[in-house]
């Protein structure tokens, strides 16, 4: 008699389980996986509630049918609603699938201008949008030239956001469809004494913050790091410890050329910062920064890329200055940091040595979500290198690409059998096939 409600009363304890804490929650797929992770959640909730309801129906299932006396028969069940509900349930999780892979790029004509285009087949086939999607509203005096960086954040599937050129925050919060500019950023009064870069005026990164919707980093060729508190309607400089080199005064509030900026999800107010000639750091969400460039042949460069799984862990690529944008002394080194930036290694194995005079831009190096991570970085001159083991050593992917601007990782797979066992020492426990693209998003 009370098996019904000891199933219920159990089925309510794990659904606030899951529902109210994150404990069982899996690291993100990459830095850059917040649309992967909010798919997930999505998934979750679909199959809680079918556990929820399955749960229900069992309980009331073991109340009304209870033994009664008598002797209990077998009955095998209907064929037909055993097929529909195994069909059903394989059309669900296709469909979850399909809806978690759209991908998004920015592409920049000379003839058409700046435009979103997205995927839903991995790239196979881009939608062709008949006029431009993200554009200035006709009062903001400006045009769109390009399309710099295009971010979702954690746990909201339909919310995009883009940083543009002339610099811009726009917001869309029905998964693309439509553009608005964020206006307190806009409208901020330092605007009017923000300076082009060397690649413009442009807003080319943004840094949600996955434990709250209303905080936002960008950053902002030269203008600097600018942060809201309060979902974009007001915006503050955060520059406090971070050099401008080429101005007269070395630590003003706003002006600074920041090139990139990364942090972990799981530790959103720890930030690394790439400068134009800088390496920093900030422990307390952007309200003040330390120089972290100890060990490092130079502290000009563009790529940082953040550790899938270690907080303290973070890549970097030097170049020698701003007058010669290549790797110093002609060697591709990549930097690791794994002490939060205490003390830099070079990672060099595989890579060429001499002769190398590469260039690799701010949103050319990536990581993957795999046990140990993978290391990506792409270069100026066409060739993409990539690592299995967290950068211990290296190897040429492909060498004949255009210019590598855009780098992004993604588990489309398993890996696939080729007929023989793999020796235990060699192969990594549940080790998954990985994809790296590299796509040139603007010209």
């Amino acid at each position: 008699m009370l098996l019904g409600p000891i199933v219920w009363v159990l089925t309510l304890v794990i659904c606030y389980i899951f529902i109210g804490h994150y404990w069982w929650f899996p690291p993100p797929i990459s830095q850059h996986g917040q649309a992967y992770d909010a798919q997930f959640t999505v998934t979750l909730w679909v199959t809680g509630i079918i556990f929820f309801l399955a749960q229900m129906i069992l309980g009331y299932a073991i109340v009304k049918f209870r033994d009664k006396g008598g002797t209990a028969r077998y009955s095998h069940g209907n064929n037909v609603l055993e097929a529909l509900w195994t069909s059903a349930t394989a059309l669900l999780f296709i469909g979850l699938v399909l809806a978690g892979t759209r991908i998004w790029a920015a592409v920049q004509s000379m003839h058409f201008g700046a435009v979103l285009r997205s995927s839903d087949d991995f790239g196979h086939t881009w939608t062709q949008p008949l006029q431009a999607n993200v554009k200035f509203p006709s009062d903001a005096g400006v045009a769109l030239k390009q399309i710099w960086q295009i971010a979702l954040p954690a746990d909201r599937p339909d919310t995009l956001f883009c940083g543009v050129e002339p610099a811009a925050l726009f917001e869309s919060n029905d998964a693309g469809e439509n553009w608005s500019l964020v206006r307190g950023l806009f409208d901020h009064p330092h605007r009017s004494r923000w300076q082009p870069g060397g690649g413009g005026l442009c807003l080319h990164t943004i840094v949600p913050d996955p434990s709250d919707a209303q905080r936002m980093l960008v950053a902002i060729s030269t203008a600097g790091v600018y942060r809201t508190m309060d979902g974009g309607r007001s915006w503050e400089a955060s520059n406090q410890g971070i050099r401008a080199e080429f101005l007269p005064e070395k630590y003003p509030e706003f002006g600074q050329c920041v090139h990139k900026v990364v942090s972990h999800r799981s530790r959103p107010n720890r930030l690394f910062l790439q400068n134009h000639f800088g390496l920093y750091r900030s422990d307390d969400g952007g309200n003040s920064w330390s120089d972290i460039a100890r060990g490092v042949p130079s502290d000009f460069g563009f790529a940082m890329a953040m550790h899938p799984h270690d907080l303290d862990t973070v890549y970097a690529l030097p170049l020698e200055s701003d007058e010669f944008r290549c790797v110093p002394e002609a060697k591709l080194r990549v930097y690791r940091t794994r002490d939060g930036g205490g003390a830099w290694e070079p990672l060099t194995k595989g890579l060429p040595q001499k002769n190398a005079f590469e260039t690799v831009l701010r949103d050319a190096m990536a990581t993957d979500s795999l046990q140990p991570a993978g290391v990506y970085f792409g270069t100026r001159s066409g060739k993409l290198y990539g690592s299995r083991n967290e950068g211990g050593s290296w190897q040429m992917i492909a060498s004949t690409l255009p210019p590598v601007v855009c780098l992004k990782t993604g588990l489309v797979g398993e890996p696939k059998s080729k007929g023989s066992k793999p020796r235990a020492k060699k192969e990594k426990p549940g080790r998954r096939k990985k994809r790296s693209s590299a796509a040139r998003a603007r010209a």
